[in-house]
């Protein structure tokens, strides 16, 4: 086997992986925009706060979805896995 198409075939694999974080945030986000949305029905003179509290906690989370977006692109384009053959 070609050592270079194993490491690319691994790097393929792992930005993958890393693209399964991707799924956390999606959930973490909606969950916040819910729980938000039923704060905001039971209280509507407090929608100010509570939509800028749900607005940087989602930006927060939003985080660990662009580094592993990042990663991926990484291991897929730049591979510095492929200068120790």
């Amino acid at each position: 086997m070609d050592a270079k198409a194993f490491i690319l075939g691994c790097s393929a694999i792992g930005a993958g992986i890393a693209m399964i974080a991707g799924l956390g945030p999606g959930i973490g986000q909606g969950f916040a925009a819910g729980k938000a949305a039923e704060a905001v029905g039971r209280q509507p003179e407090a929608r100010s706060d509570i939509m800028s509290t749900m607005l940087v906690g989602c930006a927060v989370a939003e985080t660990t979805g662009i580094y592993s977006l990042v990663v991926a692109m990484i291991l897929l384009f730049a591979n510095p896995l492929i200068n120790y053959l």
